[in-house]
């Protein structure tokens, strides 16, 4: 998971060169980060359509998707304009939809007992990868082409590493036809339904948030008086992002005891309190935007790894992958618009309020999965009645 997605970041740690190269504006150059995100929702698509997911090997398909990512990827060394380089995200975003449901679908066929902690441990592959941009602009500027072929060339290795050595679990999920009218219906059931809700609202809030923190924490110190506040901004974006992978676990781990429904309640519960919070704090102690940081970061990730479980628990076990596959896409299609609104709402309003506005996702993925854990209370009553 980690090595395969490498590919969809690699733009991230190079953009100001990307945007020199390409002549992009600061709007343009946005999408070569959202690029990634609607070929991933393209991708996403014609796999659930067409029953991919369900009907070949999860790790078969890890292994196509990361090596014609990795391959896309390279694209971008030889295009010479900014429609040509987008075209290229999209495409290898579109590559990657063939790399995140699989993994989440290959890692649940070793675990039962476990599977929340299973399903959270790649989450936070995925967190991590997520941070690893900011690390590289803490550090310093790598020549941009030197970071598209050593990313491609890890998401190449990520192919070998599905496809020869890793192995299938033992607790496979069935294979039959695929059939659009049952797909459909196993989808739109009440209790996935809910859970695919709960998931588009924490991806209102993640991915703007994961997007826009540095922005946020660099003009904090700007207000705190700070001179150079470039590589400082990068490196505590670093941390607020990347300790999610520790937050993915410890939500794995609890989802053991008290479930996955309501784990993810918890997590979308406090990540969404601190988008309502921290967004007023411009003006605050660098020290405290810094720890409310880190207990966003914390906690805007582990919900992830719970309602892809969820989807493995509760769906038709024909679909599975098909259903997870269709989550995903439609979470993806959610972070399109707020990724865009919230440097707008910035510019208008100020922080505090483009802030604010993340917090509605987690509010209403709240709302719905409380009406889940209330269906499975009655369930779980009507079974021992």
């Amino acid at each position: 998971m980690l090595l395969g997605m490498a590919t969809w970041f690699s733009a991230s740690a190079v953009l100001p060169q990307l945007s020199q190269r390409f002549a992009l504006s600061s709007a343009t150059s946005a999408w070569l980060t959202l690029g990634v995100q609607v070929g991933f929702i393209i991708g996403a698509l014609l796999l659930a359509a067409t029953s991919m997911a369900d009907r070949f090997g999860p790790r078969q398909l890890m292994s196509a998707g990361a090596a014609l990512a990795g391959a896309a990827n390279l694209l971008l060394l030889i295009v010479e304009s900014a429609p040509g380089a987008i075209a290229v995200r999209l495409l290898t975003g579109a590559c990657l939809a063939g790399v995140y449901p699989p993994a989440t679908k290959a890692i649940a066929t070793w675990f039962r007992a476990s599977r929340a902690t299973a399903i959270a441990v790649i989450i936070g592959a995925l967190t991590l990868g997520s941070a690893s941009p900011h690390l590289v602009a803490a550090a310093g500027g790598l020549d941009w082409r030197t970071v598209i072929v050593a990313t491609s060339v890890l998401s190449a290795v990520g192919a070998a590493t599905a496809l020869w050595l890793a192995s299938d679990g033992p607790f496979h999920f069935p294979v039959s036809p695929f059939r659009p009218a049952e797909a459909a219906r196993a989808f739109t059931a009440r209790p996935v339904l809910l859970a695919s809700l709960g998931y588009c609202g924490h991806m209102w809030e993640l991915y703007a948030m994961w997007s826009w923190f540095a922005m946020f924490f660099g003009s904090v110190l700007l207000n705190a008086g700070a001179t150079d506040a470039g590589s400082f901004a990068s490196l505590v974006t670093s941390a607020v992002i990347g300790v999610g992978a520790l937050g993915c676990w410890v939500g794995g781990r609890l989802a053991e005891r008290i479930g996955s429904a309501r784990t993810a309640y918890i997590s979308m519960v406090i990540s969404g309190s601190c988008a309502l919070g921290i967004g007023w704090l411009t003006d605050g102690p660098v020290w405290l935007v810094v720890a409310v940081g880190l207990v966003w970061g914390f906690w805007v990730i582990p919900d992830s790894a719970q309602f892809s479980a969820l989807i493995t628990q509760l769906a038709d076990q024909r679909y599975v992958g098909s259903i997870l596959t269709l989550q995903m896409a439609c979470g993806y299609l959610v972070t399109v618009p707020i990724v865009w609104l919230t440097p707008v709402l910035q510019e208008s309003r100020g922080w505090g309020w483009a802030f604010t506005v993340l917090a509605l996702g987690p509010a209403v993925g709240a709302i719905a999965i409380r009406a889940l854990i209330r269906l499975q209370r009655a369930a779980d009553h009507g079974a021992v009645v």
